[in-house]
């Protein structure tokens, strides 16, 4: 049996031996470490550590960038029967400074100069911190090098080669293995402790319901920091995949056609913004290119359509999919390398018809759903069950069901131990004995969860409807103009949208259609552009209710940013924040509103 991440970890390292386990950027080219190598790197570091002092239960912050030495340092303090505790590298110092603080963290890994800095800058407030450690070959004063911690742990295991193995294998399911802290969409950060066995019920789980092998590589570029790529990452490792790291976000299109993976894993906004530069492409196309290109949409959606509802396919059909496969579609998976099998969507809401455009050109997006308490996957689309709009079905050992107020209720053996030091708000989530995901959905009739928004973000109406913005916002990014939104009119007598348009589109437009502007900030306040943008968004949202309709936009200079706290470093746009920070000009589209009632 392998129910913890030590477990694991010996597992792989006798079961799939390879030459290419791990494949890093290094000089412009793409570097290999073996399964040997990086199995002799966990140990040597999980050895060093403890001569540095680690003791079992120690946490260990690590603050880097995706890369094989996060995931050496990961496993070699569970390995330490330590607690891991990861940090986003869009953090600033201070946010950093409260994770460290808060967790009570003996050690502290930085990869490089840049994220020292951050540590540097609130170092003196680390009065628990024992030991710094860097991946950088230049080491700060009374900093310790990657390459020493291995130094030190290739001696002690010199002196006693079987105590490695000893001291892993004595870890067990219910031992923390990582403190995760929440992204803060809706307050301060909390601490999830989150066990070995969560883990490892999550990663068996994940196995046997979605084609992970040996003979796959994946390509990793969501931060390691994230509950959805770390567990994933561990179930590389568990099915003994090869694992690929993106340079960065910004690279990605180019490490695809390089690694060329066949499973990738991504947050949704990465699948809308590849969906809107192809439709880009298309309507700045001939209109005989863009004739084909709709005609071969359509056919691979009736296509799709059939294949999922087990419907019979006729032989016109089957003609006319391998024609729109050899006129479109191979063009557009080539740019993904050409090798994906499927890829996994999490961490929020996937448009459905975004799903169902990447299905009908054959590439599929297996949809799921969780969260940083539930390790993260409680339910997920697979291939022998899929459906587009829905998250899938629970995955095995997970049992989900309804409030009456229609809050996702869960349980299973992936759901957290407790928030760290927050024992009310750990009785909370836990009321009635079920844990309260804070996510209104609803049970189809066949089993599949349909996620409708965040409980605390239903906007209810003046006039009493209550409507969840997220289906809606997801409407309007499918809109080639739309970039990014947010549906607003809590207590207001009708909806409104802060729109962050697609300035590249807008311009574009600005320049064939002679209006004249200074910058983005004078062209997005021109009427011309405000008609254009009310109309497009009225185009991105036919089948809605009449008090689901958006009455009124503002158009925003600029997009949410990380940096100013709008987003959180998983993309998910802090709703609070960006409605605080607009709140006077949102009120501004309410004035003739308030005017009225007087």
């Amino acid at each position: 049996m392998i129910d913890t991440i030590p477990q694991m970890f010996f597992n792989t390292v006798k079961t799939y031996p390879k030459e290419t386990f791990m494949m890093f950027k290094r000089a412009g080219r793409y570097e290999s470490i073996s399964t040997e190598e990086f199995g002799n790197r966990v140990q040597s570091l999980s050895l060093g550590l403890k001569e540095l002092g680690f003791q079992p239960g120690d946490k260990l912050i690590i603050l880097s960038e995706n890369r094989p030495e996060w995931v050496m340092t990961d496993l070699a303090v569970q390995c330490a029967e330590g607690v891991t505790v990861p940090i986003y590298t869009s953090l600033v110092p201070d946010q950093v400074a409260f994770i460290i603080e808060d967790c009570e963290a003996g050690f502290v890994v930085v990869s490089n100069a840049e994220l020292w800095e951050k540590i540097k800058a609130v170092k003196p407030r680390l009065k628990k911190v024992r030991r710094y450690i860097t991946f950088a070959a230049e080491t700060p004063e009374d900093v310790y090098g990657f390459a020493d911690v291995l130094h030190m742990g290739q001696e002690r295991a010199g002196h006693n080669p079987l105590i490695f193995e000893k001291e892993a294998m004595a870890v067990q399911p219910g031992d923390v293995a990582s403190i995760i802290y929440t992204s803060g969409t809706t307050g301060v950060p909390k601490g999830v402790i989150l066990t070995h066995g969560n883990f490892l019920s999550n990663v068996k789980a994940a196995s046997t319901i979605l084609p992970f092998s040996e003979k796959d590589t994946a390509l990793s570029f969501l931060p390691l920091s994230h509950i959805l790529e770390r567990m994933v990452m561990f179930t590389y490792i568990y099915k003994g995949c090869t694992i690929a790291f993106a340079e960065s976000l910004e690279t990605v299109a180019d490490n695809l056609l390089e690694v060329q993976p066949m499973i990738m894993v991504s947050v949704p906004r990465v699948f809308e913004k590849i969906y809107s530069k192809v439709i880009d492409t298309v309507l700045a196309g001939s209109a005989v290119k863009r004739r084909i290109f709709f005609w071969a949409l359509k056919v691979g959606r009736e296509h799709g359509r059939r294949v999922l509802e087990g419907e019979m396919i006729s032989r016109g059909l089957k003609f006319k999919r391998r024609l729109a496969d050899k006129l479109v579609f191979q063009k557009i998976v080539a740019k993904t390398g050409g090798r994906i099998r499927f890829f996994v969507s999490g961490g929020a809401p996937l448009s459905k018809d975004i799903a169902e455009f990447f299905y009908a050109i054959g590439l599929y997006i297996m949809e799921g759903y969780g969260l940083t308490e539930t390790s993260p996957a409680l339910a997920l689309n697979t291939f022998e069950a899929l459906r587009f709009g829905t998250v899938g079905k629970p995955i095995p050992g997970v049992q989900i069901r309804i409030a009456p107020d229609g809050e996702i209720l869960a349980r299973g053996p992936n759901i957290m131990k407790g928030y760290y030091k927050k024992e009310a708000e750990t009785r909370e989530a836990f009321e009635g004995g079920w844990f309260h995901t804070g996510d209104i959905g609803h049970l189809d009739r066949d089993g599949f969860l349909v996620i409708t928004d965040r409980k605390k973000d239903i906007i209810v109406t003046a006039g009493g409807k209550n409507i969840a913005p997220q289906p809606i916002e997801n409407l309007l990014k499918t809109n080639v103009y739309v970039s990014n939104a947010i549906v607003v009119g809590d207590r207001r007598r009708f909806l409104s949208a802060l729109i962050v348009p697609n300035f590249e589109k807008l311009e574009a437009y600005a320049r064939t259609n002679g209006i004249a502007y200074q910058g983005v900030s004078d062209l997005v306040k021109n009427a011309k552009i405000i008609s254009l943008l009310t109309a497009e968004v009225e185009k991105a949202t036919p089948g809605l209710a009449p008090y689901e309709k958006i009455k009124k936009i503002l158009i925003l200079d600029r997009d949410f940013e990380i940096e100013k706290e709008e987003m959180t470093p998983t993309l998910k746009v802090k709703r609070n924040i960006v409605e605080a920070k607009y709140k006077d000009l949102i009120d501004g589209l309410y004035k003739e509103d308030r005017e009225d009632k007087v």
